[in-house]
């Protein structure tokens, strides 16, 4: 089954309605921006340059893990700049090892490589799971399996592997090597990996989200991800996850695929991970440390600037009270929205997510966008996100408490009730 083209929407492609810069600019048009020039940001909280405050549900799209100008933060990375930069992955650097060492303790991994962003994390990905397909499955031309609706980056082999055409058009040919199954069927995916490991070897790695986020805040089913990771141990094939947005303590856990109840064998880090600073992670299991010296690489990966950041986040998150946090808050979020949800029986049908990652469901047979809402809220001074056009995203810092938790669920009924 081939991708096909959504139908074409009023909704803004990045979530929102924006307008054109009101002045001009020396910056490439990558994105619609809001008009919303913000200059400085304390916890959940961001002001704009006339002095408004807004209350952040975005922070950095589930980046900024500490919030906004964490003081922590803010004196680990004074102490590293008076200490040490960057020096390149051509010397041992003991923030890097540190950092690995937290990660690998911590988790299903045993080795990690550090990158700057998610798609890199996600390109590492795809390279080892082809070598891997050459290497232990003897395959000349290795496929990668990944879900419709997904999304893994924005550089063009990560973008083949998005199954999302809205991502793809301007930018064939596509990377080849991938084909699509729907998220939470196992029925699609065993029908398209009988299909296309008929005769011989051909499928290297699972590429997959534990929770779909820029495909609509989707939860992963238990039973459909135990009989994928069944399969791919039977076969060889390579697990992979994709955590960059769930992981680091986004859902309650500190790794998304706890949630699932399985292990895999890679899953890549980003996001959350550096609480605002630019580091990406792929982690592997022993049996998929695969790369020799030279094979990949990155000139700024895990530098010791972005790794002390990460240190300092994975040490704040890392605790029963941070996590416990994010799982109450979570669970006060989910309450709120689903009461919203009831009280615009006619615009709404319920909420999915886990933890302090949220999404409230817009119903999709009426003319409403999650845009509209999200344009709307800037006058109740609450900044939102979407993901696709009828989900309206929550992914606040992970320190947020309980009266800004409030003050976000009724800054959203308000700008509801304005609107609509």
């Amino acid at each position: 089954m081939e991708l096909v083209d959504a139908p074409h929407s009023k909704c803004g492609t990045f979530g929102f309605v924006g307008s054109s810069p009101t002045a001009p600019t020396a910056l490439m048009g990558t994105y619609k921006r809001i008009p919303l020039k913000l200059v400085r940001g304390k916890g959940c909280w961001l002001w704009d340059d006339k002095g408004d405050k807004y209350l952040d549900a975005v922070a950095g799209i589930a980046t900024c893990s500490l919030g906004h100008s964490n003081k922590k933060i803010e004196r680990a990375l004074i102490k590293q700049l008076r200490k040490l930069q960057h020096v390149s992955n051509l010397y041992q650097i003991q923030e890097q090892e540190e950092l690995a060492k937290c990660i690998v303790s911590n988790s299903c991994g045993d080795k990690v490589f550090f990158c700057n962003s998610g798609a890199e994390a996600n390109e590492a990905a795809i390279k080892l799971a082809r070598k891997h397909g050459h290497i232990n499955r003897g395959i000349d031309r290795p496929l990668i399996l990944s879900a419709y609706s997904s999304f893994h980056g924005r550089t063009l082999a990560t973008i083949s592997a998005t199954g999302q055409p809205k991502y793809h058009k301007g930018f064939e040919p596509l990377v080849e090597g991938f084909k699509f199954f729907e998220y939470n069927n196992f029925e699609s995916f065993y029908q398209l990996y009988q299909k296309v490991e008929a005769s011989q070897p051909r499928v290297a790695a699972v590429l997959i989200e534990p929770i779909q986020g820029e495909g609509g805040i989707i939860p992963g089913n238990q039973n459909f991800f135990k009989k994928i990771r069944d399969l791919c141990t039977k076969d060889n094939v390579l697990l992979i996850f994709d955590e960059v947005q769930t992981g680091m303590g986004r859902t309650g856990n500190l790794w998304g695929y706890q949630e699932n109840n399985i292990e895999p064998d890679v899953f890549t880090l980003a996001k959350g991970l550096g609480g605002g600073h630019a580091i990406g992670a792929l982690i592997v299991q022993k049996h998929a440390d695969l790369f020799s010296p030279g094979e990949h690489a990155s000139t700024f990966g895990g530098n010791p600037f972005a790794c002390k950041a990460a240190l300092t986040v994975f040490n704040e998150i890392n605790r029963p009270k941070s996590l416990r946090n994010i799982i109450n808050r979570g669970e006060q979020l989910r309450t709120g929205l689903l009461e919203i949800s009831r009280l615009f029986p006619n615009h709404f049908d319920g909420v999915r997510g886990l933890g302090l990652m949220q999404g409230l469901l817009i119903k999709k047979e009426i003319d409403l966008c999650a845009s509209e809402i999200i344009n709307s809220a800037l006058k109740e001074k609450l900044l939102l996100a979407s993901a696709g056009e009828k989900v309206i995203r929550m992914v606040p810092a992970l320190t947020i408490n309980k009266y800004e938790t409030n003050q976000l669920i009724n800054r959203l009924k308000d700008s509801i009730e304005k609107y609509i």
